[in-house]
């Protein structure tokens, strides 16, 4: 299957022996479709077009029950799907461009994925720059099953279709060759996940492209750089390794193209730490879940871990520099959200010196691997195993050196479900009395404290994520959760150590509204764009976390 560049064309031939090759085709060009693209289908009549069309179309659509008829006398047929809105045309009985217009073509297509059988009809009239052109013909002498394609990849479906080809043989690699692939659903990232399900077993399909460094936000550096935020998979696959062989349910890696940033791991499930109707936390799985993080810092952990023979992957320190640029999220993001002033110059300065102040402790203490999205959309559970093993890990790329505190606040302050106080209360008594059990000298007093502050600056940083999230990203349904961020901040500034943060917001940070019937929705495991919802707990007294101890 040889593939060629043009300037910003990408072609790929390809022979299809057999209908599964079709059907498997399919799946890998629906995978790559957004709204906007144009895939032309050219061949003689007979040559599969319609067949082709139609697969995708079902893939698209999640179905492959799905009614769709050829549309060779309707000439446009339109799909309204939940992924995107499918127009599906056949212009063989065009007869001159000009009757599109008079169809109402382009707007019909517009915003579409558009798929277009007899595209040489329309001359220059199909729209788009993101184009996919398909040229299928019967090979002499062939069996009448065998199809040879032509792919030929135009704007961002010139990458697109490169990626392609770099993930079937990835999949094939992995011997997931037959396995139907199905979309998940994912979170704020720019991360996508399918599963692969075969005869006998399934596995996750992990697409995580390089993304790229932004522009310079200080010091010449991009905000990803200075908050150590993982640039490829490299990290992932350095961190499962190393959780794996400390004997953590971190996913196997059954395949993996670094330089593509693709892997095929292993199927956690579906099962989350979350249970009910609304879902809410379950306390012996959010137990469970605490004590793999005291297990885990129990532990020597080393910075440096093997990626591959010949690549290691060095954990970067959560440093000052990291835990500000995230805290001033809050600034550039949630004041403007709130319409508040831009704090003066004078104002961020001591908003830092604060911070800075207030974080010391923290980084002075033993630094642990901090996986840093420890929550119920990354935690899975795995009733087949036994003890640690049974709470599965995921999303974990970004993970650095830092404070033991951080990821039990994630835990115990979760962004996206309301996590009871006694609850909470009880995960931080269990974590300091399992860390106590193995080390005498544990410094409660020191790691309560660390707790709070590094809750306050991860609320701090939330707060400006949703923010973000819903005035960058059109992602407005992060905002619901942000009362419940709120909660979280005011509990823990309450803490005597942070009494100069607590006035500079006092002063400058305007609170999230509260609804007049609280009732914020929670997140299922796996994402935060679950509708459930669940009845928010009251903000406790500002002792209540030295209770814990």
């Amino acid at each position: 299957m040889p593939q060629t560049t043009s300037g910003k064309t990408v072609t790929w031939d390809v022979v299809l022996p057999d209908e599964s090759a079709t059907a498997r085709l399919a799946m890998d060009v629906a995978a790559i479709l957004q709204p906007g693209d144009v895939v032309t289908l050219r061949g003689d009549l007979g040559a599969g077009k319609t067949t082709l069309a139609r697969a995708v179309l079902r893939e698209i659509a999640g179905d492959p029950h799905i009614e769709v008829p050829s549309p060779t006398f309707t000439l446009v047929q339109s799909y309204e799907l939940p992924r995107a809105r499918v127009v599906h045309t056949d212009l063989y009985r065009v007869v001159d461009p000009s009757e599109l217009d008079e169809l109402g073509f382009p707007e019909i297509a517009e915003g579409a994925i558009l798929l277009v059988e007899w595209p040489e009809r329309a001359g220059n009239g199909l729209p788009g720059a993101d184009r996919l052109d398909v040229q299928i013909t019967l090979p002499p002498g062939a069996a009448p099953s065998v199809r040879r394609l032509r792919l030929e990849g135009r704007g961002r479906l010139a990458g697109a279709l490169r990626r392609m080809r770099a993930t079937r043989a990835l999949i094939d690699l992995a011997g997931f060759g037959p396995a139907r692939r199905h979309y998940l659903q994912g979170d704020a990232s720019s991360r996508t996940y399918e599963r692969l399900v075969g005869a006998r077993r399934t596995a996750v399909l992990m697409n995580a492209p390089r993304r790229p460094d932004g522009p310079p936000v200080q010091n010449g550096k991009p905000y990803s750089q200075i908050a150590h935020l993982a640039e490829d998979v490299k990290p992932f696959v350095a961190l499962a390794r190393g959780l794996k062989a400390r004997g953590f349910s971190a996913p196997a890696i059954y395949a993996a193209d670094l330089d593509s940033g693709l892997l095929v791991i292993e199927d956690l499930g579906t099962e989350g730490v979350l249970t009910g109707t609304p879902p809410a936390p379950d306390a012996e799985r959010y137990g469970l879940a605490a004590d793999v993080l005291s297990a885990l810092h129990a532990l020597d952990l080393p910075d440096r871990l093997p990626v591959n023979p010949q690549i290691d992957h060095v954990l970067p320190a959560y440093d000052i520099a990291a835990l500000l640029i995230e805290a001033d999220l809050l600034l550039d993001w949630y004041l403007p959200h709130r319409s508040a002033p831009a704090p003066s110059a004078e104002a961020r300065q001591a908003f830092h010196e604060l911070w800075s102040t207030a974080l010391a402790g923290s980084l002075a203490q033993k630094p642990v691997w901090v996986l840093r999205d420890y929550h119920s959309p990354n935690l899975m559970w795995l009733p087949e195993r036994e003890g640690l093993a049974q709470i599965g890990l995921l999303d974990f790329q970004d993970a650095v050196m830092g404070p033991a505190a951080y990821d039990l606040v994630s835990l115990a302050q979760d962004a996206r479900v309301d996590v009871p106080e006694d609850l909470e209360l009880a995960l931080l008594g269990r974590y300091v009395e399992a860390r106590r059990a193995h080390d005498a000298a544990f410094d409660v007093r020191g790691f309560v404290a660390s707790y709070a502050i590094l809750g306050a600056q991860r609320a701090t940083k939330i707060l400006g994520i949703f923010a973000r999230l819903n005035k960058r990203d059109g992602k407005p349904q992060y905002l619901r959760h942000m009362p419940r961020i709120w909660r979280y901040l005011e509990r823990c500034l309450a803490f005597p150590e942070l009494a100069g943060v607590k006035a500079w917001y006092d002063a400058h940070v305007p609170a999230v509204p509260v609804p007049p019937t609280e009732s914020v929705p929670a997140a299922a495991p796996g994402g935060a764009d679950d509708d459930a919802s669940a009845e928010s707990s009251p903000a406790p007294r500002a002792d209540t976390l030295s209770a814990a101890t």
